[in-house]
């Protein structure tokens, strides 16, 4: 089912809450691309997500959040350089990889020493990560497909019992966000997106 989500009206954000809590796949709009997401919580989500797209659990799904206090609560021992980056480059197209926090419940696969954050620059996955907690997200690109910039070509990709709820927000920037290995004081370029990896080091000198 498609809902507006350009403003997220009521019936929308509720749907979506239900899916989620419900351990279905719901998918949102981002300041990059179209994202398919699970609560991590619930337990089941994860595993449906990972089926879905055919991605190995060594794979770990990385997590939205609604803040850099959200963020906190799933990293443990954040270093200064990716503390930095956090109030620097948030909210943006910018993936941090950190400790995680081992009381953190969440499934985000296999790994449970490190967990991939991002407070994203869009108001929707702000919404819905107020109300829900961090959501576990992937995108096709991890399996290799192209990664979807409307709502309508990932609604003509999946059935309903695949993606319960899809958030339409319009057409998406196409470009994946830049991953940042944050774990330790050096900071390590995974993937250069949409943030240049120039900016991000700027962005990281105290």
């Amino acid at each position: 089912m498609i809902y507006s989500a350009d403003p997220l009206q009521a019936e929308g954000r509720e749907a979506a809450q239900k899916a989620l809590a419900a351990g279905l796949c719901v998918a949102v709009p981002t300041d990059t691309v179209y994202v398919l997401a699970v609560d991590p919580f619930v337990p089941g989500a994860a595993d449906r997500l990972f089926e879905l797209l055919g991605r190995p659990r060594e794979q770990d799904l990385p997590v939205l959040v609604a803040s850099v206090w959200q963020a906190l609560k799933v990293a443990t021992a954040v270093p200064d350089a990716a503390r930095r980056l956090m109030d620097r480059c948030w909210p943006g197209p910018l993936t941090l990889v950190l400790p995680r926090d081992p009381e953190v419940a969440a499934d985000l696969g296999d790994d449970d020493l490190t967990v991939g954050v991002r407070l994203p620059d869009h108001p929707v996955p702000q919404l819905l990560c107020r109300d829900v907690g961090p959501l576990a997200v992937a995108t096709l690109a991890a399996s290799g497909e192209p990664d979807f910039e409307t709502a309508g070509e990932l609604a003509e990709e999946f059935e309903e019992d695949e993606v319960a709820v899809v958030l339409d927000g319009g057409r998406c920037h196409g470009l994946p966000s830049t991953v940042v290995d944050g774990t330790g004081e050096d900071l390590h370029l995974i993937r250069e997106g949409r943030l240049p990896w120039a900016e991000v080091l700027e962005a990281a000198r105290a």
